[in-house]
C-alpha cells in the first residue's frame, strides 16, 4: 500500500515553530517513528510552501496511490484550487491538522477542502497522521 503524506506551508518548521501549538518534534523525526510503526506501508513524504506544487503532487499520485494524508496548512482556509484538485483525483484524501482548528482563530474554522476529503482529523497532534493511516488500513 502506498500513501502520500502531503504537508503545506510552514510545516517544514515543525519542531521550531510555535512549540506550544505544534510541539517540539520535527516532522522528519515523527515520520521515522510512523514508518517503523506501519512498516507494511510504503510512505512518500512531500512538503511545500507553494500552493501549485501541492496541487501538482496531488495530480501526480492521485490516480495510483491508495491514500493521501493532507495537511494543507493555511491553504485549508483559502484554496479553492486545492479543493478542485482533490475533487479531480481518484485517490481518497484524509485531511489532517495537528492543532484543533476549531479551538483557534475564527478564520481557521472554515475548511474549503473538507467537503472533498474522505474525512477530517484535527487536534490530536502528530498522532492525527497515524489515525489517518489506520483509516486507510481498514
Amino acid at each position: 500500500m502506498k500513501i502520500l503524506i502531503l504537508n503545506g506551508p510552514n510545516l517544514n518548521l515543525l519542531g521550531k515553530r510555535e512549540p506550544e501549538t505544534y510541539g517540539n518534534l520535527s516532522f522528519e523525526d515523527f515520520l521515522n517513528t510512523l514508518m517503523a510503526r506501519f512498516s507494511q506501508i510504503e510512505f512518500e513524504y512531500y512538503q511545500s510552501n507553494v500552493e501549485g506544487e501541492l496541487i501538482n503532487k496531488l495530480h501526480e499520485v492521485g490516480f495510483t496511490y491508495e491514500g493521501i494524508i493532507l495537511n494543507a496548512g493555511a491553504y485549508t482556509h483559502t484554496s479553492i484550487a486545492i479543493h478542485d484538485a482533490i475533487a479531480a483525483i481518484k485517490t481518497p484524501v484524509v485531511e489532517v491538522h495537528i492543532s484543533n482548528i476549531y479551538a483557534r482563530e475564527e478564520f481557521r474554522h472554515k475548511s474549503l477542502i473538507t467537503s472533498k476529503c474522505a474525512g477530517l482529523i484535527t487536534g490530536f497532534g502528530m498522532e492525527g497522521y497515524a489515525l489517518a493511516v489506520q483509516y486507510f488500513l481498514k
